[in-house]
């Protein structure tokens, strides 16, 4: 879960390192440095902390160097500091390596090359790739990309990686290698100018058209590139895309965090997602077509996903089951894989990741893939692994989410579930949806933005609300029907970003557990605001009274019950978890503000989650 960058070209290469490093720097931030060649040396600088610290205290942009990598670091083996951070050098200075990943089997290729006589000077499994490369390198293959190879074949795990050496034979090549990892090659405007990157933002300035490396790929990337797909044994050919249009944002503009500029984004977003998609009372998924029959004549539909992305599913089997009245199945990816689920020839998986690179959800997918399973992907990124392994989907368009805590990338999954579950109505032999309210809910979607406009102006309110418990160790988020998945949501909003222990439950739920938790002390944020279900969460917000818990309930009637209310817009149930989720969302990061905590950046946590 880390950023990569390289360069090899005719330019000078840490400039776009170090920018495309300060790109990446929302996929990982324990650490971060460069290594680059002049002559026949590598040179290597890094830095514990920020990219910002690293280009402050050790930079020369001006080196003559014209091949280099650089990384940013989410530390999964070894903890944050100087000598874990990448890129890692062999003991000569010969080999350099940056590692995106986890190698499985890392403990015994130590110890084999311990007793080899190799030392290590990091904790990273990284450092022992780098001994397991070298040691074939100086061994029985005098090429670095034959080296890398022969070593990936003894490998069990994740990785993106980016290896080069000194010596004259190899030291104008780059090598390059992915598998369960993502990396992509930039091809520049001159020959032989390449631009390698575990994420295509970093790239965008720099080249228009990407390489997307498959798993199972290395790639020697010299005054051309040649890729060898290990699976098969042989050269394979470079398919150059033209890179697609996307909204690359990594400015904050006039906020003070990216969360809060992407919160206020919502609206746009929202109409991002809607544009072109409604027709009358109808939906066009143009990433659908020819699956009509397939999903509207499905028995069965399963979901997996991971974090917020699993509670975007939630809702999607809401408004599936009353829709279209189809089962569905709201699977963790990371227990889906390993359970042996029921899954075969014909069954419906769809996968839900903002990044399209999401280890766990990929792995599960192609697991239902290789069972026979009709595989779709929701994502917000055009060409992420997700995309290239289903065969439809639907694009998400949320843009470039930098925040750490998702927000309208959540919000734009549940929006594209709901026009999901209305695409799939309209072609059921036997239709469920009343007509009319089928057009309520298609008029509703079309005012969408506009409503989060207006919820968005509650802001003040939801801040005062936040002081009032900036020093409560703990809180409950309750919800019914639509609004429950938003109460778990906004559970891990807050435990993300405010470091605050907190949990989602359904109301009714309250009364078979949790009600031993509540004193004067805490703070129970009531998702009320859906008419339903009023009545009969106005009978757990009066068992919460009667043991003096501090209620925050969330309403669109005339008057509400609890210490404190929030009048948000009225509209109807299906939607109204739509307004729910900007005030959770604001009442977390107020909350995190208040207690100084990183709301970008928070402590343990990476953007994009790309090993298991």
């Amino acid at each position: 879960m880390c950023g990569i960058v390289a360069y090899r070209g005719r330019q000078k290469c840490l400039p776009f390192l170090l920018d495309g490093l300060k790109r990446l720097e929302y996929r990982g931030y324990d650490s971060a440095g460069v290594a680059y060649i002049i002559g026949d040396k590598i040179f290597v600088q890094k830095q514990a902390g920020c990219v910002g610290d690293l280009i402050t205290n050790r930079i020369d942009f001006e080196v003559e160097s014209y091949m280099g990598m650089g990384h940013t670091r989410w530390a999964t083996h070894g903890k944050p500091c100087l000598r874990n951070s990448h890129p890692h050098v062999t003991m000569d200075d010969r080999l350099a390596i940056v590692h995106n990943g986890i190698i499985e089997n890392n403990e015994t290729l130590k110890k084999e090359l311990k007793e080899k006589g190799y030392m290590f000077r990091s904790d990273t499994d990284s450092e022992v790739l780098l001994y397991l490369i070298y040691d074939y390198l100086i061994s029985e293959a005098p090429y670095l990309f034959d080296a890398v190879r022969l070593a990936l074949e003894r490998v069990v795990g994740a990785y993106a990686i980016v290896v080069m050496d000194r010596k004259l034979d190899n030291r104008k090549n780059l090598v390059v290698a992915r598998k369960g990892s993502p990396l992509v090659i930039g091809v520049g405007k001159e020959d032989g100018e390449y631009f390698v990157a575990s994420d295509p933002i970093a790239i965008v300035n720099y080249a228009d058209r990407l390489v997307y490396m498959e798993d199972n790929t290395i790639c020697r990337v010299g005054d051309n590139l040649t890729m060898f797909n290990m699976i098969e044994g042989e050269l394979s050919s470079c398919n150059i895309l033209k890179m697609e249009h996307q909204l690359y944002d990594i400015e904050k503009g006039n906020h003070n965090h990216f969360m809060m500029k992407e919160i206020f984004e919502q609206p746009e977003r929202i109409k991002d997602c809607l544009a072109g998609r409604i027709h009358g009372y109808k939906i066009k998924l143009g990433g659908l077509a020819g699956y009509e029959d397939i999903l509207s004549q499905a028995k069965h539909i399963t979901i997996i996903s991971c974090g917020s992305s699993w509670h975007s599913a939630l809702m999607g089997k809401y408004y599936i089951e009353e829709f279209v009245g189809i089962k569905v199945s709201v699977e963790y990816a990371s227990e889906f894989r390993y359970r042996k689920p029921a899954i075969g020839l014909g069954d419906i998986v769809i996968g839900i990741s903002q990044s399209g690179e999401t280890a766990d959800t990929l792995n599960a997918m192609e697991m239902a893939k290789s069972k026979g399973a009709v595989v779709i992907g929701i994502c917000n990124v055009v060409n992420s692994s997700l995309a290239r392994l289903t065969g439809a989907g639907i694009y998400t368009k949320a843009g470039m989410e930098i925040g750490v805590a998702s927000t309208k990338a959540f919000t734009n999954q549940v929006l594209s579930l709901i026009l999901l579950a209305l695409w799939m109505e309209q072609y059921k032999a036997y239709r469920k949806m009343d007509i009319d309210y089928r057009q309520l809910v298609i008029g509703g979607l079309k005012d969408l933005a506009e409503l989060i406009d207006q919820t968005l102006t509650l802001e003040d309110e939801v801040k005062i609300i936040a002081q009032k418990f900036m020093t409560a160790k703990n809180c409950l988020f309750l919800g019914r029907e639509y609004n429950f998945p938003i109460a778990l949501e906004g559970a891990l909003k807050l435990k993300e970003i405010s470091y605050v222990h907190a949990e989602g439950y359904p109301a009714a739920e309250m009364k078979h557990g949790p009600i031993a938790l509540i004193d004067k002390k805490m703070p129970v944020i009531v998702l009320a605001n859906n008419k339903q279900q009023y009545d009969k969460i106005l009978n757990n917000i009066k068992e919460i009274q009667a043991r003096e818990g501090k209620i925050i309930t969330l309403y669109s009637g005339d008057e509400y019950i609890g210490d404190y209310g929030i009048m948000v817009p009225d509209t109807i149930d299906a939607l109204c978890p739509f307004v729910s989720n900007i005030i959770v969302q604001l009442f977390a990061y107020h909350s995190a503000v208040l207690r100084n905590c990183n709301v970008d950046k928070p402590r343990n946590l990476a953007k994009s989650v790309t090993v298991e």
